[in-house]
């Protein structure tokens, strides 16, 4: 067959496809028909597609089918508030996306304007979560109403009915400082003054100028017992030790004050209004 003959045969083969085109009804060639199956499709797009919607014939979002893989979320910090990625699978642990800020936490640890006083916001997402305000179940002989504060796990326990307390993460004392024993909040005070003790001037003089002698510290946002102070007593003394406010987040959950338990800001606001005058506590 010469190269003339063909190029002469080829071109009547195309001349005659061209004329049964039109018989075909607009019908498309397709050399793997199972393409047209929707089965076959959504199997083989998976996991984008994870049912199949044609004629209802909708498949249970949990199925797996052999030798099928999941797709790999990030490594992302895992938090109970982030979003499910993907379909739960039985048996299979599950696996998470993107974080989603949880609005509770943003509306506790907001910026807060009090008396005159402007409280910026908490960045709550770097405060290990243990630490921030929640209601947890707390077993204890205690009656509610009782400040309990756990020296050990850097937690206050606001002892509520049913077995329940609202839990508060705090700093604590150095080494050295720290007071435990059973006492009472003789007293409370809104946007208090800060008096260090003689023997804390003594050792640090520095603050003779805000020693009590010369009135204190000035209520503010740098002022070391914050928003709000609740000061303890026991057996009608005052023991200089306080639960109160702190500008420095940083320090809850470590032990960084001189004696004192300090709370966030917000927190402290929150423990203000929820515990009376006289109400007793207990640092173990």
């Amino acid at each position: 067959m010469t190269d003339k003959f063909k190029k002469t045969y080829r071109r009547s083969l195309s001349v005659a496809a061209l004329m049964v085109l039109p018989f075909l009804g607009g019908c498309l060639f397709v050399t793997d028909t199972s393409r047209m199956n929707a089965d076959v499709f959504v199997r083989e797009t998976a996991p984008v597609f994870q049912y199949n919607d044609v004629n209802s014939n909708r498949q249970s979002p949990r199925e797996r089918l052999p030798g099928q893989l999941s797709p790999q979320p990030p490594d992302l910090f895992r938090t109970r508030f982030h979003q499910q990625y993907g379909l739960p699978v039985p048996g299979q642990p599950l696996s998470y996306g993107l974080p989603v800020s949880n609005p509770l936490h943003r509306a506790m640890y907001g910026v807060v304007n009090d008396d005159g006083h402007t409280l910026p916001a908490i960045p709550y997402s770097r405060i290990d979560q243990r630490f921030l305000r929640q209601e947890v179940s707390y077993q204890t002989n205690e009656p509610p109403g009782t400040i309990v504060v756990d020296t050990n796990q850097h937690f206050l326990y606001l002892v509520q009915d049913g077995g329940k307390a609202v839990r508060y993460g705090v700093g604590l004392g150095k080494d050295g400082y720290a007071w435990s024993g059973r006492g009472k909040i003789q007293w409370k005070a809104k946007w208090p003054r800060w008096t260090p003790p003689d023997e804390m001037v003594q050792r640090q003089p520095e603050l003779a100028s805000v020693s009590a002698r010369n009135g204190g510290m000035v209520p503010g946002l740098n002022n070391p017992l914050g928003a709000r102070a609740l000061y303890i007593f026991k057996d009608g003394k005052d023991t200089l030790y306080r639960v109160h406010g702190t500008p420095d987040w940083q320090s809850v959950g470590k032990a960084t004050s001189s004696g004192c338990v300090r709370l966030l800001n917000q927190d402290v606001i929150d423990l203000y209004e929820r515990v009376p005058q006289g109400a007793p506590i207990v640092v173990i």
